[in-house]
């Protein structure tokens, strides 16, 4: 049954992927790299995916902002939290960290695999970072204290105000 239920959400998860590329402009692979390697991009959410419930499609605004070794987070968070934070403001998944485990790897289609481990997150353990040669992306986040969840969207360069 859990077996099924992964194959399920692989496919869905898939089928998802095919949307959100028909309506991205693909950039090309020396640009994509250049960033990713450059360590300096945005990842911006554009649905979630929580352990619990269905896909959600989210408004403009949520990101994950990697600018050399200072990763800031503006994420929203839908599912289980096992522990409630003491100021409602501060929910989803929001931080800055200074002090964090940045591993890339080059993936086997052309893309990279980034896990990132935050010191300084509060109740977030892990993030991993999938990014396919064209710009799009999937983020997932591991946190003490809540159920992991997923996030679908693309990467970008960081715009110089």
């Amino acid at each position: 049954m859990k077996t099924q239920f992964q194959f399920i959400k692989l496919v869905f998860t898939g089928i998802l992927a095919f949307f959100i590329a028909g309506n991205l402009p693909a950039q090309e692979l020396d640009q994509i790299k250049s960033i990713v390697e450059s360590r300096h991009y945005v990842f911006v959410a554009q649905t979630a995916q929580p352990m619990r419930g269905g896909t959600r499609q989210l408004t403009s605004g949520y990101e994950l902002r990697v600018a050399g070794d200072t990763i800031t987070s503006y994420l929203p968070y839908f599912g289980r939290a096992y522990v409630a934070p003491f100021d409602p403001s501060e929910g989803g998944i929001k931080f800055t960290a200074v002090k964090a485990n940045y591993q890339m790897k080059q993936a086997r289609n052309g893309g990279w695999n980034i896990q990132i481990r935050p010191a300084d997150a509060g109740d977030v353990r892990q993030i991993t970072l999938s990014i396919s040669s064209k710009g799009f992306a999937s983020l997932q986040v591991i946190s003490t204290n809540r159920q992991d969840i997923s996030f679908y969207g693309y990467i970008k360069t960081i715009e110089t105000p």
